[in-house]
This record gives C-alpha cells, structure tokens and sequence, in this order.
C-alpha cells in the first residue's frame, strides 16, 4: 500500500573480510526474529557471524542452523522502528523466518469523529503503533467504497486528521480503516451527515452516445456480469465505445439500468 512502512530486506557489504550484511527494517511488535542459518559455502561452519540491532551489537548465538534474535531483552517499545543488521559470511544467506512480525498493524482507536454539512470528516485517533494510511471509505450503492487515504503518524499520542468529501443527496454514510499483514483490516464506527443536495436526474444522449446529468455526481457503469467499465466524476458519461448490451448505472445514491 502506498506510503506503508514495510519490512525492508537490503544486502550490503559488511566490514569483515569476505562478508555482507543482510539488514532487516521494520517496527518492534512485541515478537522476536526467528532466523534459518545457512552452512557456509564450503561446508564448514554457519553462514551468519554477528548481530546488530539498532547499531548495537548484540549476544545472540548464531553457531547453529537456526537461531532467535532476543528483541524483547533489548528494552524496545511497541511499535519502535528496528534496524537488524545480519552479517554473515560471502557465498551464503541467512534467511528471517518470520519478517511479517515487524510489519505495523492497525491499532487505531478513534476519539472522535465529525463530517461538517460541507463534507469535512475530522477525525482524532489515538494508539497508533505503525505509519499506516487512513483509507476513508462512503457507503452508497449498496457497499462500502474507498474514496481516499490519508497518511497516519504511527505513533501512541493523540493525532487529529481530516479528508474533503464529495457529498450525495440524502444520507451519507462515512468510516475510516486501516488495513495490515494479510489484508487485516481495522474499521471505526461509521458516522452519517445528512445532505441538502438535490438529486441529480439524467438523460439519455441523441444516438446513445452518452449519459447526461443535470449537476456532477459520481457514477458506475456495470455491464450485465457485473464488471465495471466506467467510473469517475463528473456531467457526463461517454457510451459511445460500449457494445449493446444490458447496463446498470449507479450515480449520486442510487441505482438503475439502462440499455445500449
């Protein structure tokens, strides 16, 4: 995801004779490092020689075909970031068996949340313990849709965010996610503004060119498998390059079909 803070794997030349260094980046979620050592390339003895973490040597044992980074003896806190860097020797490659541990997860709790009359949602959230993006999502059209991201800080305090929204006729529905490892997602509780706005209506154009509205709305063309083949913002939709067919229109907070 855009703006993630992931796991970040660079092989670089270390300062030993014929070494390199394997360096792991990420945040400490409270989990230590579990790493497959290889045998060097002759056959005798292992591939990794030191550890660091953070710059600082540690006392980690790696004589063995596998062994365990002690992260949690080094005093870290949650969510604070952690350089590993894995020296081993050329010709061979330590592997990290369990890097999804130092990727961030979404611990967000949101404090409050607001949407003004003219669209503005605020938000403030607390106990974020990784730099993951807000994904804003509306629910209209019968799902939930992301409409927009904003970037969180990461960290435990108090932070206070906002994102414009385009508003619809009648209710619009607004939450906000953070999604981590695997596609966990973390939601907050929706909050709902109710609009002004009027309805926009349309019209079909002369030849089935296109989709006219009175005002601009956003809209999704689906065919009859259910595949989107327009989507956007806006006055109009050119139909012109669609086959005929079945088509079914969402625009503003409603549905409908039309044919080609």
């Amino acid at each position: 995801m855009k703006n993630l803070l992931t796991l970040a794997v660079l092989v670089t030349f270390g300062g030993k004779v014929n070494s390199a260094t394997l360096v792991v980046e990420g945040k400490y979620q409270n989990k230590n490092v579990f790493v497959q050592n290889a045998f060097n390339n002759n056959g005798v003895g292992f591939c990794a020689q030191e550890i660091k973490v953070n710059g600082k040597i540690t006392t980690d044992e790696t004589n063995s075909s596998a062994f365990e980074i002690d992260l949690a003896s080094l005093q870290l806190k949650y969510g604070e970031t952690v350089t590993i860097e894995i020296v081993h020797k050329d010709g061979c490659t330590p592997k990290v068996l369990n890097m999804e541990d130092l990727k961030p997860k979404p611990t967000f709790e949101v404090l409050t949340m607001n949407v003004s009359p003219t669209g503005l949602l605020t938000w403030t959230a607390k106990n974020e313990t990784g730099a993951l993006p807000y994904i804003i999502e509306q629910f209209k059209w019968n799902k939930w849709i992301p409409i927009g991201e904003v970037n969180g800080v990461g960290s435990p305090d108090n932070h206070a965010y906002s994102f414009q929204v385009a508003l619809h006729s009648g209710e619009n529905k607004y939450r906000v996610k953070q999604k981590g490892l695997n596609s966990f997602a973390k939601y907050s509780q929706d909050i709902s503004v109710k609009s002004s706005i009027n309805k926009p209506s349309f019209a079909i154009a002369k030849g089935n060119a296109g989709i006219d509205f009175n005002a601009e709305t956003g809209y999704e063309v689906y065919d009859a498998y259910g595949v989107v083949v327009k989507k956007g913002f806006g006055k109009q939709i050119k139909t012109d390059n669609l086959p005929k067919g079945q088509y079914y229109l969402c625009y503003d907070n409603s549905m409908t079909e039309f044919k080609k």
